[in-house]
């Protein structure tokens, strides 16, 4: 698949890398579908997505599965998108939010200089990992593992793989080696997982359009799974060295029932990087 080289906005941008990275995958064979035993179905076999959210042995509300940012119930895929795969609403709004931020000077100009370059430097393009905040709204699922010491995270994209550990240890103190996906540590309020993240690499991208982050960012998850078929995420970003102030906003995860990831090696076969144009 030949990409038209030059990208003369974000949406084309997104587009780009959904056709360079999703249609691949999804055209592959993986496992058969093979419906599972404990998920609450209707009369007619399908999964009951509103039913209560599952509880592990502990009582906790169970984020275990395989998660898609998906469209939002209602939601009609925006115009451009590929086979319903484009920019959910949520995207849409994270990307209008950025946008507005009062991001200061350094940053202001190293995102305007990504973007002229057609973000050719984006770690997708050169199969790096992605930022946590940035998988969230990933086209390419992820699959959570819960444990009580620990919860797991596996992203199809670029064979990720993110640990947050609940056990009651704390986030590194001092100058930590930085991590793509940083260090992560976690605690229950009640029914919501709130995750604390330090320690990432610096000038990460955060979105499509280059929004950079510093190694003084933090970012705290709240994980909420108000039914079976919706999991509810809460972001808060916070980082002095980018933004004047912080900024939360929440994003929705839909279950991909009767599934599994399907292997995903970014590298193999990556013929993009000789079309990237820019500086």
């Amino acid at each position: 698949m030949t990409p038209d080289p030059v990208r003369k906005s974000a949406t084309a941008r997104w587009l780009v890398c959904v056709a360079l990275l999703v249609l691949p995958a999804t055209t592959l064979a993986q496992w058969p579908s093979v419906k599972s035993t404990s998920t609450p179905r209707n009369a007619d076999g399908g999964v009951d997505m509103l039913a209560p959210a599952p509880r592990t042995p502990d009582g906790r509300p169970d984020l275990s599965g395989v998660w898609d940012k998906g469209l939002l119930p209602g939601e009609v895929p925006p115009p451009g998108s590929f086979s319903g795969i484009g920019p959910s609403q949520a995207f849409r709004d994270l990307q209008a939010a950025v946008k507005d931020l009062p991001l200061l000077p350094w940053a202001a100009e190293l995102k305007a200089t990504r973007f002229k370059q057609n973000s050719k430097d984006h770690p997708d393009a050169h199969c790096l990992p992605l930022h946590p905040i940035q998988l969230h709204l990933h086209p390419q699922p992820r699959k959570i593992i819960q444990t009580p010491k620990l919860v797991l995270i596996l992203y199809e994209a670029n064979d990720g793989r993110r640990e947050i550990f609940v056990d009651g240890r704390k986030l590194p103190a001092g100058d930590v080696q930085p991590w793509w996906y940083g260090y992560s540590a976690g605690h229950w309020e009640g029914d919501t997982l709130v995750v604390e993240s330090t320690g990432f690499k610096d000038q990460t991208w955060i979105d499509e359009n280059g929004t950079p982050a510093s190694d003084k960012l933090k970012v705290t998850e709240r994980f909420r799974r108000r039914n079976v078929g919706t999991l509810e995420i809460e972001i808060t970003v916070d980082d002095e060295k980018t933004f004047m102030r912080p900024f939360t906003y929440t994003v929705q995860q839909r279950l991909m029932p009767d599934t599994e990831l399907i292997e995903f090696v970014c590298n193999e076969n990556n013929l993009s990087e000789r079309r990237l144009v820019g500086n």
